[in-house]
């Protein structure tokens, strides 16, 4: 009997802000490696999540929405993530919406002249019917004729099996690029960073999780439980006391609320300790930026 060939490749979502990029990887690797709110922008760096079979690696990269118009430095350097991950595609996967008129014409355009295969995913199906719903599929079926339109709801699960079997379809072959018992690309830190500004989008309003960054400073982790002391960083003073509110209220709720998340992520407990500081312009400090993470500035 002759061996089935092993298949790996890299398949980098695009799209516009808030169609659901991060619920779809979600919902296909069968982990939540990428936060999700119901704001836009939650996503800001490239976070690659790694589904593994016997004989397949699929290795997902989670990017941020695409901004036409950076206003920051920080706005760039998410969009770099974003064209990295039109670097070394081997499949598109572009979400869209059915009611959706958002489209980036430069990033079609990059999509069609590269050697990439294409799949579109109609994601959030379950908000629409199924007349409008079909003519979603000839709009994308007669833009790019050799894309592949495959209809889902990442948040009920829904078609998400038929999506994956026409990723595998098209995976080149290729030994796995990553070892088979590892996940993800990124460190413990990271994710712990994200839970806590998860929290910070859900908690607070307006301009504040936008000037938010989080930064893990200390971590140590025994058998049974996982020290951490991380900094909220803001870009005023003004900030600072409404991240900590009224006798520390509000900072003793995102406290108690990341413990939650981080200890179910992680499976121990947790002691957590927040600090508030300033760090004025942040969003357009190069230097600060790359301590932040955003290392292609």
């Amino acid at each position: 009997m002759t061996k089935q060939k092993h298949k790996a490749g890299f398949v980098n979502i695009l799209g516009a802000p808030n169609v659901g990029k991060s619920t779809l990887m979600n919902a296909v690797i069968g982990e939540n490696l990428s936060i999700i709110t119901s704001k836009v922008q939650t996503t800001r760096h490239r976070i690659m999540g790694f589904l593994n079979g016997e004989d397949f690696q699929v290795v997902f990269s989670d990017t941020p929405g695409i901004i036409k118009d950076p206003s920051y430095k920080l706005h760039e350097a998410m969009m770099g993530f974003v064209d990295s991950a039109m670097e070394d595609a081997d499949i598109f996967l572009y979400v869209s919406e059915v009611g959706s008129r958002n489209l980036n014409d430069d990033i079609i355009e990059r999509m069609k002249k590269s050697s990439a295969k294409i799949i579109i995913v109609l994601n959030k199906i379950d908000l629409s019917n199924q007349e409008d719903v079909e003519k979603k599929i000839i709009f994308w079926q007669e833009l790019l004729p050799e894309a592949k339109v495959i209809p889902v709801s990442a948040l009920h699960k829904f078609n998400i099996e038929a999506l994956l079997q026409a990723i595998l379809d098209v995976l080149p072959e290729s030994p796995e690029y990553y070892p088979k018992d590892e996940l993800t690309d990124k460190t413990m830190r990271f994710f712990i960073s994200e839970l806590v500004r998860e929290q910070i989008l859900l908690q607070y309003k307006k301009e504040i999780p936008y000037s938010t960054e989080i930064v893990v400073e200390e971590y140590k982790e025994t058998p049974h439980r996982i020290d951490i002391r991380a900094y909220i960083y803001v870009i005023r003073e003004t900030q600072k006391m409404i991240i900590i509110g009224k006798g520390g209220q509000a900072i003793k709720r995102l406290g108690t609320e990341a413990r939650k998340q981080i200890e179910e992520f992680t499976g121990k407990h947790i002691f957590l300790d927040l600090t508030v500081k300033v760090s004025k312009d942040w969003r357009e400090n190069e230097k600060q930026l790359k301590k932040f993470g955003y290392s292609n500035m």
